[in-house]
């Protein structure tokens, strides 16, 4: 993954040798919010306000960020409103391209442009920093909205909700004060802690990482002995912030990013509750597998130099999950 640095772009990897061995995630740059009025939201400016149409969403099919906004936008019937675009998922040189000699690749369904870096630039052509997805597009005023996942899903949860009448609430106001630790603690340790453990460059930044995520791993088995999901008896968006790291888990973390204290399988409540999640209707249309899997191992030649596919483990997310 490269960089653009007062837009020009360097294929450039993180430098992990200024942080002790350790990966340290880029903070995103763009923070405005759609709101159903045009209302400024809680950062950002005012004006985005929910239009069928208006809006586009740029993914990637192997990120588990952007794939939280491609379950929102499902969850929420927003597919007639919102288009969306799938970038290549190889990530090599150039970054996130929209080439399409790829199961489920669109190419830039809106400007017909060859990178995700693109985009930045059409919004800014100076911008400096990772061209990261998902990228939330405004079509009306040529500019990117948000490309900050955990904020793209509190939009979509609500701010269409006049346009399209699905009032169904992930982020509802009584559950908002209790759902924020278990986000923090499972974005830290499990969302973010996969990557931390594979890109590791020291045993000691491993160390720290992985631990703590088998922890959270433990703690949330726990968790669904007691709960259905992880706030009770209703689905929220902590549940799916979750769900996107543990569908690619036993795929892509357990071998690639050393992740393999255990296997998800191995989990009988966190395993059986990932079938139920995954067999909410639309959300295996959202998974590709393909993608995911082809993406990190592809991509990441400083893990994988040889670029070798492995075979992996035959899974099925469509048994029965037993949890009425």
């Amino acid at each position: 993954m490269g960089l653009l640095v007062d837009g020009v772009w360097r294929d450039q990897w993180y430098d992990t040798k200024k942080s002790g061995g350790s990966f340290e995630r880029s903070a995103a740059k763009f923070r405005n919010w759609i709101t159903a009025d045009g209302s400024a939201g809680p950062s950002g400016d005012a004006g985005f306000a929910a239009e069928s149409g208006r809006y586009h969403l740029y993914v990637s099919y192997a990120c588990p960020w952007a794939h939280r906004a491609l379950i929102f936008r499902k969850l929420k019937g927003l597919e007639d409103h919102i288009g969306v675009s799938a970038v290549h998922s190889d990530m090599l040189g150039d970054g996130w391209t929209f080439q399409t000699d790829d199961h489920g690749a669109t190419g830039d369904r809106l400007y017909g442009l060859p990178f995700a870096r693109d985009i930045y630039l059409k919004a800014d052509p100076k911008f400096s920093g990772r061209v990261t997805v998902p990228i939330l597009w405004d079509t009306e005023r040529e500019t990117i909205v948000s490309n900050e996942s955990s904020e793209i899903i509190r939009m979509f949860n609500s701010a269409f909700d006049a346009i399209t009448g699905n009032d169904d609430d992930y982020w509802p106001a009584d559950l908002r004060a209790a759902i924020e630790p278990v986000n923090d603690r499972i974005y830290e340790t499990f969302n973010n802690g996969v990557y931390r453990a594979g890109f590791a460059t020291t045993q000691e930044a491993y160390d720290a990482a992985v631990h703590p995520l088998f922890d959270t791993m433990d703690w949330i088995d726990d968790r669904l002995s007691e709960k259905r999901y992880l706030m009770g008896d209703r689905l929220t968006e902590a549940d799916w912030r979750l769900f996107t790291t543990l569908v690619r888990f036993d795929k892509v973390y357990h071998l690639h990013f050393k992740c393999n204290r255990k296997r998800l399988i191995d989990y009988p409540h966190l395993w059986a509750y990932t079938r139920e999640l995954f067999q909410v209707p639309g959300v295996a249309e959202t998974v590709n597998f393909d993608h995911i899997v082809r993406h990190y191992h592809y991509s990441h030649e400083t893990i994988n130099p040889h670029r070798i596919i492995p075979i992996n483990p035959v899974i099925d997310f469509a048994a029965p999950h037993g949890r009425a």
